[in-house]
């Protein structure tokens, strides 16, 4: 049994079904700051949800917000200095965009806060595809999940999250969004290594694949490697592939374990 989650987004676009929230967005950035360009918050009537990192910035940016949902005029983008004057000592300079949203920004919503994200690519449902889903949809990441089985997807998904069904499974990698880091728990290994195959025949012809994980031992890379080499692949290529993957000295088999493992790895690329 799987559990649901509500994400940041998908609360958002429950509350905008009844009642209008303004949508805070760093804009930019300059110096030391709490959250990068893209972070948001939702600035409701009694409530909030998100944040841009807290502290009296965040203070300042719920009194305006809702000073604009009672019809309060006021610019698109207001420069908040962390300074002295907010009690923060961080010395840098944020940009916040101010956006009203009611009801009808709901269809476009999941695509623009989706879309600042960086994607991920994730082939297998089985139980540490279904775990890293858990961790991945609560961080910053617009998640792909493909299987080549029917009824393989929970029907509770967050909104950061989306499902793709594909026979054969590999030819989804072709379809990847660009820049994307692929996580390849396929139910099979046969499976696994013609994912592994179109990931590298894709960075043959586009290189635009940062990162390809394969879960696993080192004995089943080994076999890996033997096969792709037959099948035309050179070392250099070879070498493109993490297996295992997660960040290391994480010993534990639970799903869950690799999950967080997984992930963390993800995010130490984020910072690199």
């Amino acid at each position: 049994m799987h559990t649901s989650q509500v994400t940041s987004t998908d609360a958002l676009i429950q509350h905008l079904q009844h009642a209008p929230a303004v949508l805070v967005m760093v804009q930019s950035t300059q110096g030391s700051v709490p959250r990068g360009p893209g972070t948001w918050m939702a600035v409701l009537a009694d409530q909030l949800v998100g944040t841009i990192g807290g502290g009296n910035l965040e203070f300042q940016a719920m009194a305006e917000a809702r000073a604009r949902l009672t019809g309060a005029p006021g610019a698109e983008v207001v420069r908040y200095p962390l300074g002295p004057s907010l009690g923060q000592c961080c010395g840098g300079v944020v940009h916040l965009r101010f956006e009203v949203l009611t009801k009808a920004d709901v269809h476009r919503l999941r695509a623009d806060l989706a879309a600042v994200h960086p994607p991920v690519a994730l082939f297998g449902g089985g139980h540490v595809g279904h775990a890293l889903v858990q961790v991945l949809a609560r961080l910053p990441f617009a998640l792909t999940w493909i299987d080549s089985r029917d009824g393989i997807f929970p029907a509770d998904l967050p909104a950061s999250v989306r499902c793709e069904h594909s026979d054969p499974v590999q030819q989804a990698v072709q379809d990847i969004a660009p820049g994307s880091p692929v996580l390849i728990m396929s139910f099979s290994h046969v499976e696994d290594l013609n994912i592994v195959a179109a990931c590298l025949q894709r960075q043959r012809s586009r290189g635009d694949l940062p990162f390809i994980g394969l879960i696993g031992s080192q004995t089943k890379w080994a076999s890996f490697s033997h096969r792709l080499v037959a099948r035309g692949f050179s070392e250099a290529e070879l070498a493109q592939v993490t297996c295992p993957i997660g960040v290391p000295g994480i010993s534990g088999k639970e799903p869950e374990v690799i999950a967080v493992a997984v992930a963390a790895q993800l995010l130490q690329r984020l910072t690199t």
